[in-house]
């Protein structure tokens, strides 16, 4: 596994055309992608119908199918992965949810609607909606749990991106994880 500058060189080459840094970058980039996935896919709720494979091949058509970013390096990378990878996840529960709204289904009577109700968890659409609401009030704070928890950055590494201490990235997560356990549970 290449090291993080040799990550960082890789990224900038492909960036500036380098095919083949993008082949020596793509392994590395598959196993971490893959990997952060598959800790997506495990916090969803049971019977999610998005394998974590689907899910990093379409991040992966997403980064590759317009403008290539400057990406900064690793750490920014996996921040821009990480949001393609929830808005992903977003669309994906959308989509299920105008499913289960018509999209050709049987019907259904009151009782089984109200079990069906029951089973489903309000998920990934109601962290998303509470981290735009974060992201109204404070964008920082909001894109700080999204690198952390979306793309399994490290404190140092998100500091690093946002230009703050540690201390400020520790105090900044700990108030909008409090902050977002309210919303998710008001």
């Amino acid at each position: 596994m290449p090291a993080r500058e040799e990550v960082t060189q890789l990224l900038h080459a492909w960036c500036e055309g380098d095919q083949a840094a993008l082949d020596r970058l793509m392994p590395y980039i598959y196993s971490e992608l893959r990997s952060l996935a598959a800790s997506y896919i495990r916090r969803e709720r049971e019977g999610h119908t998005l394998q974590a494979t689907a899910l990093v091949n379409e991040a992966y058509l997403r980064l590759v199918g317009g403008p290539l970013p400057e990406f900064q390096g690793r750490s920014h990378f996996f921040g821009i992965a990480a949001r393609a990878m929830r808005q992903i996840l977003v669309e994906h529960a959308r989509a299920r949810g105008a499913a289960k709204r018509g999209g050709g289904a049987a019907r259904l009577s009151l009782d089984e609607i109200a079990t069906l109700a029951e089973a489903c968890s309000p998920g990934i659409l109601d962290l998303d909606d509470a981290l735009t609401r974060l992201a109204a009030l404070d964008a920082r704070k909001s894109r700080m749990i999204e690198f952390r928890y979306f793309g399994g950055l490290a404190i140092e590494e998100i500091a690093a991106m946002e230009g703050c201490s540690v201390a400020t990235v520790g105090r900044d997560l700990r108030f909008a994880e409090a902050w977002l356990r309210r919303e998710m549970t008001a």
